[in-house]
């Protein structure tokens, strides 16, 4: 009987040896799994972090990118000094002022310093596009201004309602030189209603006509 009760004993040791290593192999394998989980992920769940990770580092990428073509944007508009006349036209109607280079360029400095300035680079993109004739050229001068300016994760995205959003978005499956037109013209509306009025009474269209005056007589 003593032997038997050894032998018992010495089984239930052994049992209990063996589970105690698988145990604490499984939780380390959990703890590791649930202090990093993902880099033991295989799977394309939207919830694993790995895959979260890569969408944020693509996605800085793309604005870097689309920073470095912002770069490329020249800061003005060849154009020779507006003339006194020219200036004291802007104050006409707002037509006048974005009819000559040097009006939209003194427009989109204010425009800069209520950073607005997408909505200029916007409008003179529609532009730009319009005078395209190749199609391929045409889409993908589409596709650049929509991930510029249409786009919601855009840094530069330009305010437009919903109605002139869904024409884009179905313009966009054939892109044309027209694809923006709706919105060109909204965002021409906004600068006319909202900014234009403020620019009149800003520094630096006052300083300007000042500065050409005072030239005026002088000559």
């Amino acid at each position: 009987p003593m032997g038997s009760e050894r032998m018992e004993m010495r089984k239930r040791q052994m049992s209990t040896t063996q589970e105690t290593p698988d145990a604490a192999q499984a939780q380390h394998s959990t703890g590791s799994r649930g202090s990093n989980a993902c880099c033991f992920c295989w799977c394309c769940c939207c919830s694993c972090s790995c895959l979260t990770v890569r969408n944020q580092e693509e996605e800085r990428a793309r604005r870097a990118s689309h920073e470095l073509q912002a770069e490329g944007i020249p800061n003005c508009e060849e154009s020779p000094a507006p003339t006194l006349e020219e200036v004291n036209a802007w104050a006409q109607s707002f037509d006048k002022l974005m009819l000559t280079p040097a009006g939209r360029n003194a427009f989109r400095e204010f425009l800069r310093t209520e950073f607005s300035e997408e909505n200029m680079l916007f409008w003179m993109a529609c532009e730009e596009l319009k005078q395209e004739s190749n199609k391929s050229v045409i889409e993908e001068k589409a596709r650049l201004i929509y991930e510029d300016y249409i786009s919601i994760l855009s840094p530069k995205e330009v305010s437009l309602d919903s109605r002139v959003r869904e024409v884009i978005n179905r313009n966009m499956l054939e892109p044309s030189q027209h694809t923006f037109d709706d919105a060109q013209l909204q965002i021409y509306t906004l600068m006319h209603r909202d900014s234009y009025p403020r620019f009149m009474n800003s520094a630096i269209y006052k300083d300007l006509l000042q500065s050409l005056s005072e030239k005026s007589i002088e000559a």
